[in-house]
């Protein structure tokens, strides 16, 4: 089975970055887009960015411009980088695998806490 454990998370000051990363193992890594996605408190989960194997990347309006994911097949691993960060960007975010013959987001992170303060 694929398992995707995330790092990163961490309380910053509004204007600051911080990088996440997602590390997935149990199979072929460039079998997979890869996603972030986050859930702010009372709020619904919410898609954030997404790369296929190719290295096509999509992100929603809200970090366009902020955020930047990437992957490194050598070390299987997806990463966001978030710049210019502002306290709506507060919440759990979660790393996802999906295969390249699937719609659905089959795989799922443990989640990482980041926390943006004033």
């Amino acid at each position: 089975q694929v398992q995707l454990v995330e790092s990163g998370g961490g309380l910053v000051q509004a204007g600051n970055s911080l990088r996440l990363s997602c590390a997935l193992s149990g199979r072929a890594f460039n079998s997979y887009t890869m996603g972030w996605f986050r859930q702010a408190p009372g709020k619904e989960r919410e898609f954030v960015a997404a790369i296929t194997s190719d290295g096509s990347a999509n992100y929603a309006d809200s970090v366009k411009g902020r955020f930047t994911i990437s992957r490194d097949s050598a070390k299987s691993t997806v990463y966001l980088q978030m710049n210019s960060l502002k306290p709506e960007d507060t919440a759990d975010y979660y790393c996802a695998a999906r295969h390249v013959a699937w719609s659905r987001w089959e795989y799922w992170g443990q989640g990482t806490q980041v926390t943006v303060s004033s």
